[in-house]
């Protein structure tokens, strides 16, 4: 099974959408968990309604810190444009997809930063998917 942790500062937003998308898309084939350096304690309102736009449900989540991540191997942590507030967690691949934290935009511009993650989130299992036929 493959584990990936997607971590940016509140894990309200980007974070949670990545780990929805990575859910639905991965299956039973992956871990997929999320967590913030610095956890807002919610999940945006708009982020669960933009996420329910494309069938996931957040309304069950909620914002974690990274200290509720348990230790494991990571087969990629995704960092979301969060610099230095995010720290170095151990995996072997570390990518950060630099996006903007879309809760001060307006509709559109969120949507958008939702489809990007969507997009990146497919590049990023079929990556995976990849490697593991090359092992």
């Amino acid at each position: 099974m493959k584990r990936i942790l997607f971590v940016c500062v509140e894990n309200s937003n980007r974070s949670q959408m990545a780990e929805a998308f990575a859910r639905r898309h991965g299956g039973p084939r992956l871990l997929s968990m999320s967590a913030g350096s610095r956890p807002s304690g919610k999940i945006n309102p708009r982020t669960i309604a933009f996420m329910a736009e494309r069938g996931c449900d957040l309304g069950t989540q909620h914002s974690k810190s990274l200290d509720e991540i348990p230790d494991a191997q990571f087969d990629a942590v995704v960092t979301m444009g969060c610099g230095d507030a995010c720290p170095w967690i151990p995996a072997a691949r570390r990518v950060d997809w630099g996006l903007p934290d879309p809760k001060a935009l307006d509709d559109d511009g969120f949507r958008r930063v939702r489809d990007e993650i969507e997009r990146r989130v497919l590049a990023l299992l079929a990556e995976l998917d990849a490697s593991s036929a090359d092992s």
